[in-house]
C-alpha cells in the first residue's frame, strides 16, 4: 500500500499544531522555523508558513456546495463515526456536518467537510468496507 505526501500552507504553525495534533490527533514528525510535518492518520502532509490556497464552494455533494480544492482522508467506518463524535464534542465547525451519504447504495460513506484554522477545506470519509470507495 502506498501513503500520500501532501504540502500546503499555513499561517501559523502553533494554530496548525493544535490543530492537526491536538484536535485531529495526528502524531508530529519533522520540523523547522517555517514547517512542520504530521502523520495524517497513516499519510505525510507538510505544513509550511505562507498563503494557503484560494478555494470556491464549487462542489457539489449531494445538495450541498463544498470547498473546492479540498483535500482529506478515507477511514473505517468505526474511525470516522469516533472522529465525527469527537470534534461534534469539540464544538468544531463544520463546513457539511458529519451524515451517511447513499445508504443501502453501493459507495454508502460518511462524509464530513471542516476547516483547519489556516481556512484549508478538509473532508473526511468513512467506509465500512474498502470495497466500498470504488464502488458504482
Amino acid at each position: 500500500m502506498s501513503i500520500f505526501h501532501l504540502a500546503y500552507h499555513v499561517t501559523d504553525l502553533d494554530e496548525a499544531r493544535a490543530f492537526y495534533g491536538g484536535l485531529l490527533g495526528c502524531a508530529e514528525g519533522r520540523s523547522t522555523d517555517t514547517w512542520v510535518d504530521f502523520d495524517f492518520f497513516g499519510h505525510q502532509i507538510s505544513l509550511h508558513l505562507g498563503k494557503p490556497f484560494e478555494t470556491t464552494n464549487t462542489g457539489k455533494v449531494g445538495d450541498h456546495m463544498v470547498p473546492m480544492p479540498h483535500m482529506g482522508v478515507i477511514l473505517p467506518m468505526e474511525d470516522w463515526q469516533m472522529l465525527a463524535d469527537r470534534l461534534t464534542e469539540e464544538g468544531l465547525e463544520f463546513e457539511l456536518a458529519p451524515f451517511v451519504r447513499f445508504a443501502g447504495e453501493p459507495g454508502e460513506q460518511g462524509t464530513m467537510f471542516f476547516r483547519d484554522p489556516s481556512g484549508n477545506p478538509i473532508e473526511v470519509k468513512g467506509f465500512a468496507e474498502a470495497s466500498g470507495v470504488f464502488a458504482s
